[in-house]
């Protein structure tokens, strides 16, 4: 069994973060020990990693409790809640393609600049115009 302080070491999660999980019902059936303080099992730690893992990748706090309760109904939800993350994943190779981008023009530049410095290349800016 883990406290609070263990489970958020082990999650890398805030306490407030999961203590208003837990507020919300997002973290189902957790215990309590004889001074009522939360205790979790490692089928909570677990659960809570994934809470970790759907915030990271866009649910918002509503989606997350209609993922948990799909999930509390049982395997005769899994296309509604493999719907829910293909929605997800769609969104983050969006943005992963939009990081790339970046990534791909800083390159660009980088070796540009690079040429301009060791003289392989003539500098030039598109902010400069030439008269």
């Amino acid at each position: 069994m883990f406290t609070m302080n263990e489970v958020c070491k082990l999650t890398n999660m805030q306490y407030e973060t999961l203590k208003f999980y837990c507020n919300q019902g997002l973290v189902p059936n957790v215990l309590r020990d004889k001074n009522n303080y939360r205790i979790f099992d490692n089928h909570d730690v677990e659960w809570i990693k994934s809470l970790v893992c759907l915030k990271k990748c866009g649910m918002s706090l509503g989606e997350m409790k209609k993922y948990l309760e799909l999930c509390l109904e049982g395997s005769s939800t899994i296309p509604q809640r493999k719907i829910m993350l293909e929605v997800k994943q769609k969104k983050l190779f969006e943005q992963l393609k939009e990081v790339q981008d970046s990534i791909d023009y800083i390159n660009w530049k980088q070796n540009f600049y690079d040429e301009v410095l060791s003289g392989k290349r003539e500098y030039f800016s598109n902010l400069i115009k030439k008269h």
